[in-house]
């Protein structure tokens, strides 16, 4: 039997340990080379974060797994009307896994010991898989496979970014006398990132009391066919652009190239995601035969708060624009928390008290691995 429309009755979120302030990054990350970041003041001022949460002390000792995050935010879902007993499948995406098997979202499950045997499913990727949990679900649940569905978006890239993951590097530049410095794609990524997850109860029938929101589509759009690899991790790009993977590589060059480091490719990036964001964003319009005044909420997931201009100035000149009162950005004050940050966001607004029924909400997610895109529509209920 198929279910005619799906909602995301709560959503939860579990951001590990107290806020860490700009100033006190460098504590929990580590100086590398014993020296203060050049690249820390530039990254911050542009990107307008100012607290962001990391599941590792001050010692660099894990406090939580991914997996662990990633289920306690799935916990959160519980109610008296929803336990983990009633959980019919599980969908979850990181960019960040803790291991490379088994996969994250049976290692999420095992975490769950109150839950029952259910449909797990795993996406890899950036920030993007959240948004592929989500249609997943959907679908499961409109084609009437599925009752219901937790979702999480959760990601561990503290532990990425310590400095010890980057020593090997760093010394053996010294060795060569070149200048001792982290190079920027990787030292950008470090004053970015945040720890945390987020998750979303999916069922077929909205909540009895209260609101919900509907989900009314989700599209998903890769441009990997006409963009090459822009951040990265476990691999390196060469002088051409192609992509070579972590077991091309010997043993000893993943610790002198920090093949395992997260990296982003900046010119890429200014060159790409908002050109090709905003123009897949002004073609769902045409395709969906939708008015831009009919849109209550955007919820845009941003990297930092320098793109936020960018993608305005770009969805007005494919006449597309939303007034930015409109916009929902939580950035400030959590961090870029990758696949996470688009279910918290939208989870800080359903608990606000502004939504009101009939309301339409867009999600919007680029994810600049290599230029891919999900965006989504939401009617308040």
């Amino acid at each position: 039997m198929n279910n005619n429309s799906v909602y995301i009755n709560k959503i939860a979120k579990f951001l590990p340990g107290n806020p860490v302030s700009n100033d006190e990054i460098e504590d929990y990350l580590g100086f590398i080379n014993g020296q203060k970041s050049r690249s820390k003041t530039i990254v911050l001022r542009n990107n307008k974060i100012t607290k962001r949460y990391y599941a590792i002390d001050k010692q660099g000792n894990s406090t939580y797994s991914n997996a662990q995050m990633a289920a306690e935010a799935v916990k959160g879902l519980c109610s008296e009307n929803f336990k983990l007993e009633d959980l019919e499948l599980l969908t979850c995406g990181t960019a960040s896994p803790d291991q490379v098997l088994p996969s994250h979202a049976v290692m999420v499950h095992g975490e769950l010991p109150g839950s029952k045997p259910i449909e797990t499913i795993s996406f890899s990727g950036a920030c993007c898989t959240s948004m592929n949990a989500l249609k997943y679900s959907y679908m499961s649940i409109l084609s009437g496979n599925s009752k219901n569905a937790a979702v999480s978006g959760s990601e561990k890239l503290s532990t990425w970014m310590l400095r010890q993951k980057f020593d090997e590097e760093v010394e053996k530049l010294q060795q060569m006398e070149e200048q001792p410095m982290l190079a920027f794609e990787k030292d950008f990524l470090r004053w970015m990132l945040s720890d945390g997850a987020g998750a979303a109860l999916l069922t077929n029938k909205p909540n009895p009391e209260g609101l919900s929101v509907k989900i009314e589509w989700i599209d998903i759009c890769s441009y990997a066919n006409e963009v090459e690899t822009c951040m990265y991790a476990g691999g390196e790009k060469d002088s051409k652009g192609n992509f070579l993977g972590w077991n091309d590589y010997q043993p000893k060059e993943w610790l002198d190239k920090s093949i395992f480091a997260m990296k982003q490719d900046i010119k890429l990036l200014e060159q790409n995601i908002t050109r090709l964001g905003t123009k897949k964003y002004a073609e769902l319009f045409t395709k969906y035969d939708l008015d831009p005044k009919s849109i209550d909420w955007f919820l845009p997931h941003i990297s930092s708060d320098y793109f936020r201009s960018r993608i305005d100035e770009g969805m007005k000149e494919h006449g597309v624009g939303i007034p930015q009162e409109k916009w929902f950005v939580n950035l400030g004050n959590v961090g870029n928390i990758g696949s996470a940050s688009i279910l918290i966001a939208l989870g800080e607004l359903m608990n606000s008290g502004k939504l009101e029924k009939g309301q339409k909400i867009i999600l919007s997610v680029p994810e600049s691995a290599r230029f891919s895109y999900a965006n989504a529509l939401l009617t308040v209920v």
